[in-house]
This record gives C-alpha cells, sequence and structure tokens, in this order.
C-alpha cells in the first residue's frame, strides 16, 4: 500500500512538474513575444519610401514621456505640421515600433491633421515588462489621449488608428472611455483567445484546448489579466462614435472574419473595406492611394474633415 501511495505521489508530482513547465514556456512565448529587430524595421520602412529621413528632420515636433497607469514611461512624438486642433493617435501593431505609424501619419498629414506616434509597453523606447495584446496597451492609449487632451487644450478634435494588436488596442480603449471622434480599425481580432488558438492550429502541433487552458492560468497568475476581458468583440458593442473596419482578405493571420464581425457588432455609424490585396497589416502597403481614398470619404462622411 506504501509504495502505491509513493507511486502514486511520484506521478502526480511528475505531472505536476510538467504541468507547470508547459504553463510557464507557453505563456512565456506570449509575454516575451519576439520583437522585430527596430533596425530592419528602419530599414525597411525607408527604403519603401514610407519613412522619409528629410521630412522627419524638418517637420515641427516634441518628443513626449508620459506616465502609464501601469508604472511606467511610454515614448510618444507629437507631430504637428498644422496649425490645427485636430489630431489622430496611431497605435502601431506587436512586434513592431513608432517608426511603422510614420506611414499614416503622413497621410493624415495629408488630410490635415496632426499626429501622435508612440511605442507600445515593451516596444521601441516604452517601459512595461510583457506584452499583453491590449489588456495594458489600452490604459496607456489612455494616458497619451490624456495628454493629448492637456497638450492641445478644449478645442481638441482627434481620431485614434490602429493596425493589428493596435487596432484591437483601439477598440478596447474605445469601449472602455468612447472620448475620440471617431476610430480606424486595421485588421484586428476579434477576441485573443481565438486568435492564438487560430495561431496554434496554422503554426505549432501543440493540443490547442490544454494549451489554452494552461495559457489562462498562468498569464491570470503572471500578469495578472484575464486572457477572455482581450475582446474587441465586446468593446465593440458600446462605442457609439463612428468606426472604420479595415482588412485584407487574404490575411491568414488575422482572419478577415473577425473584422466583419466586429463590423456587425458595432452599431451605427461604421463602415467597412475589404481590401483585395495584401496580406496581413499590409492594406496600406499594398494599396495606398485606395487606403487613403477610404480614410478621406469616411472622414467626410461624418464631417470630420
Amino acid at each position: 500500500m506504501a509504495k502505491r501511495l509513493l507511486w502514486f505521489t511520484g506521478i502526480f508530482s511528475s505531472l505536476t512538474a510538467l504541468t507547470t513547465v508547459s504553463g510557464f514556456a507557453i505563456s512565456n512565448q506570449l509575454m516575451y513575444l519576439k520583437k522585430k529587430d527596430e533596425n530592419l524595421i528602419l530599414e525597411r520602412e525607408t527604403s519603401a519610401k514610407r519613412y522619409d529621413e528629410y521630412w522627419y528632420a524638418n517637420v515641427k515636433k516634441s518628443d513626449q514621456w508620459i506616465e502609464s497607469a501601469n508604472g511606467y514611461p511610454v515614448k510618444a512624438i507629437f507631430l504637428e505640421p498644422h496649425g490645427t486642433h485636430r489630431y489622430a493617435i496611431i497605435c502601431h501593431g506587436v512586434t513592431e515600433n513608432k517608426v511603422n505609424s510614420f506611414k499614416y501619419a503622413r497621410m493624415f498629414e495629408r488630410l490635415g491633421f496632426n499626429s501622435v506616434v508612440y511605442d507600445h509597453r515593451r516596444h521601441g523606447d516604452s517601459g512595461g515588462k510583457t506584452t499583453s495584446f491590449g489588456h495594458y496597451e489600452k490604459m496607456d492609449l489612455q494616458a497619451i489621449v490624456s495628454a493629448l487632451k492637456a497638450h492641445v487644450g478644449p478645442d481638441l478634435i482627434f481620431g485614434i488608428h490602429g493596425e493589428s494588436m493596435g487596432a484591437a488596442t483601439t477598440l478596447l480603449y474605445a469601449g472602455m472611455e468612447d472620448s475620440a471622434a471617431f476610430y480606424i480599425s486595421d485588421c484586428a481580432y476579434s477576441d485573443i483567445a481565438e486568435q492564438i488558438q487560430h495561431v496554434m492550429r496554422t503554426k505549432t502541433s501543440l493540443p490547442t484546448f490544454i494549451s489554452m487552458k494552461l495559457i489562462s492560468i498562468f498569464l491570470k497568475l503572471r500578469d495578472g489579466y484575464s486572457i477572455h476581458s482581450v475582446s474587441p468583440r465586446e468593446a465593440v458593442r458600446s462605442i457609439k462614435k463612428p468606426v472604420l473596419f479595415i482588412h485584407s482578405i487574404h490575411d491568414e493571420f488575422v482572419l478577415p472574419k473577425m473584422t466583419q464581425e466586429l463590423y456587425e457588432l458595432k452599431p451605427e455609424p461604421k463602415e467597412l473595406k475589404l481590401f483585395d490585396e495584401g496580406a496581413h497589416a499590409q492594406s496600406f502597403n499594398t494599396n495606398p492611394m485606395d487606403y487613403e481614398k477610404t480614410v478621406e470619404n469616411f472622414l467626410v462622411k461624418f464631417g470630420l474633415l
């Protein structure tokens, strides 16, 4: 009897240890998702002529360090080529940084807006130890909004543009504090748990059900939030301001049906644009003129130009 008890105890201890190791390993991959090399991002955007060094050197701008409620500084750049109170805040995707946002800043500049680009937590120059796919990022965005309001004053009119995780963050923020005049959601996921499951099915051989249980438990224990709270599909139901939803129909990373779902759940006013060309987060890069015209038409329709 004693030997059998020891045998069961040993098996239980081994399973517990294996579960703990697996939980840490899987949650590590999400919390510390490998970022793109910053020099390569700069080289990519420069060679594609989406980032202009001469423009950046000469445009009126100011660096800002903004304290997040999460307890670290967020690096932002206020780009102010126009004497206007109209601004666009631009949120980049996961593994990118603010350099990827300059192309959208130039687009909004052509449309008569100043802009704010910034680094998400754990990206670029900003603080923060982990990536939370919109949970803590929405609070950082809230801090950016507060800083912009203080900077411009009561006449401020602003919108928020987000790409991929930045789009999800934009929608999560809007569901929490719907204070912008408009939002543009480019290839957002509708639910991060479902997005992770999709990636696991297509990119790994991990058992999805068990892995998702471990992810849920270990993210809560280690990073303090429930993965099920990162759900733009719940946030969009309460957004009253206009939202332009953008996606490429050939996006195999975040499936376009997620944006279609978000569009259907969002009450009016809203617009949807599905591009025929472009992979994930490539709608602007592949269709720059059509993309800008889509944004312009959206802003005109709702009296924002």
